[in-house]
């Protein structure tokens, strides 16, 4: 089920990229190329389409991303949170290893008499 999700909010993230690549920040946006004065679609309906399709786009990538919480949280097995099992699994942390306290001795060049 994540993985579906995700591959979901991919495309909907590549689709949004394009939809935001296309507009105009000026008000042009993809009706600026077309020069004929008896459009079917005028600028305006391309701009009103733009941003329904980027609002729409946009509040569907949250929603899938509220639903790829709920489904990673539950993990591919069904057999509850992976970090659950991880944080059972974890060793003591009050069982630190022991360090030695003192410097080594650094032997000499000279030899002893």
């Amino acid at each position: 089920m994540y993985t579906f999700v995700t591959v979901i909010i991919v495309v909907v993230c590549l689709l949004l990229i394009l939809i935001v690549l296309v507009q105009n920040s000026k008000g042009g946006g993809l009706a600026a190329n077309f020069s004929a004065s008896n459009q079917i679609m005028g600028v305006r309906k391309t701009a009103d389409f733009l941003e329904k399709a980027t609002w729409s786009l946009a509040g569907s990538l949250v929603f899938l991303c509220i639903v790829a919480s709920f489904a990673i949280g539950s993990g591919e097995g069904g057999s509850g949170s992976i970090l659950d099992s991880q944080i059972e699994n974890a060793s003591d942390p009050m069982n630190m290893p022991s360090f030695p306290t003192g410097f080594p001795m650094m032997p000499t060049d000279e030899p002893e008499d």
